[in-house]
């Protein structure tokens, strides 16, 4: 599974953080979940953290959902 890219995140002064894809908006996060956020994406792969937050991330079901019948061509 190919790593998430096309995330990007601006925090404002008054605590909002603001996370887009593809220069699209994704989320908007304020209060604790906003700090918490940018705790989160110091620490890790922010990638990853930004597309976990923002729910755009593989489920893991692509490929049996790829071989059902329904959707063979």
């Amino acid at each position: 599974m190919p790593k998430p890219n096309g995330f990007a995140y601006t925090a404002s002064a008054s605590g909002t953080v603001h996370i887009t894809h593809h220069n699209r908006p994704a989320t908007t996060l304020n209060g604790s979940r906003a700090s918490r956020f940018l705790q989160e994406v110091t620490a890790g792969d922010p990638q990853l953290v930004m597309a976990r937050w923002t729910g755009n991330y593989k489920r893991g079901n692509e490929r049996t959902a790829r071989d059902h019948p329904r959707n063979r061509r």
